[in-house]
């Protein structure tokens, strides 16, 4: 993964074991993940006598106050200046969105460190947010797969909606945004008594102007090369994977990856992740060619869902983007199914 703990101590005010983000201070409780050059933390805000409302005064919406002071903190080591400007937009993108389903950045720092030579970074961004204890979408699927359990048809619809909600949003700026990188890893779920989970799409990273004009077979390669890198291949668009040379590209690319969410709540994975596993199987192909492949049988009557929900998902998953549908007929779409199947 491209570092050791060795550098870690840098995290810690070395009397306490605290991390200090701006002026405010806050205890690591424990590491909750990983991944790439980056770490999360579960961390608890220490407020003393002198402190005049912590963290909780720079937030633009007080339903972000936690009630026990936890929240997650990202931590990223940066390398190079490359690294650098990518954090930096990310927060900048982040600081664009106020919408209840899509995570806030509550507050953020970088630092520059002096580098050691088993410490090769140069910064360390430190990024808080609210903590969803519950985990992802992809973690409850894992765990429901074990236990044999899946969503009702109910609870897919309204999980879903959430998402088109957040993701309207962005897509609705005066300068439009697309996510690039809506799967099930991306979205913190929260169970709540008596009502369906709270979904919460996070992770700005990949986000960025939706609208893209290709002009040149240099520029289409420059997009392939870029989606390779940043949008998870079972939910990249056919347009990411193979752009023509001249092709306005939009927010419809997030509608895809939508169209693979939805599967992927109903079964778990993404409508294309089969091709992986087969022989002589391209993923590539299957995506370009839409080709779904629905679970045929189920011993599990409740993971029968009606046949309203497939053809909604082969209706977002139409290979030519100029025929898929943008994320205001998906809702419109969606409310209907909501009003039909939740009892």
């Amino acid at each position: 993964m491209g570092c050791s703990f060795s550098g870690l101590n840098a995290l810690y005010d070395s009397t306490a074991g605290d991390v200090w983000i701006n002026e405010n201070r806050f205890k690591v409780i424990r590491q909750l993940g990983e991944g790439g050059f980056a770490f999360v933390y579960l961390v608890k805000e220490v407020v003393n006598d002198t402190s005049d409302g912590g963290v909780s005064k720079k937030f633009k919406d007080p339903s972000h106050i936690s009630d026990d002071g936890t929240y997650a903190m990202k931590k990223v080591l940066i390398q190079n200046n490359e690294q650098l400007q990518f954090v930096k937009e990310e927060i900048r993108i982040s600081s664009l969105f106020n919408h209840p389903n899509l995570l806030p950045l509550l507050d953020h720092a970088i630092i520059s460190v002096k580098g050691t030579p088993e410490q090769n970074w140069t910064h360390e961004a430190y990024l808080l947010f609210p903590v969803h204890m519950d985990g992802t979408l992809l973690d409850n699927a894992k765990t429901m797969k074990f236990k044999k359990e899946f969503f009702s048809t109910s609870d897919v619809l309204q999980i879903f909606r959430q998402l088109c909600a957040g993701l309207e949003h962005m897509h609705s700026l005066e300068t439009p945004y697309a996510h690039n990188d809506v799967k099930p890893g991306n979205v913190l779920l929260t169970h709540r008594k008596g009502k369906p989970p709270l979904a919460v799409l996070m992770d700005f990273g990949s986000a960025r102007p939706a609208i893209k004009q290709i002009r040149s077979r240099s520029e289409a390669l420059q997009l392939q090369e870029w989606a390779a890198e940043h949008v998870s291949a079972p939910f990249r668009s056919p347009e990411l994977w193979d752009c023509p040379s001249q092709a306005d590209i939009d927010e419809r690319t997030d509608v895809w990856s939508l169209g693979c969410t939805l599967y992927a709540i109903m079964y778990g994975v993404s409508p294309f992740e089969y091709a992986l596993g087969e022989s002589g199987g391209s993923l590539q192909l299957a995506v370009m060619n839409a080709q779904i492949k629905w679970p045929t049988t189920t011993l599990n009557p409740k993971q029968s869902y009606p046949d309203a929900l497939h053809q909604f998902v082969s209706w977002m998953l139409q290979p030519q983007a100029t025929v898929r549908p943008r994320i205001n007929d998906i809702v419109i779409h969606v409310d209907k199914l909501i009003a039909k199947f939740s009892h």
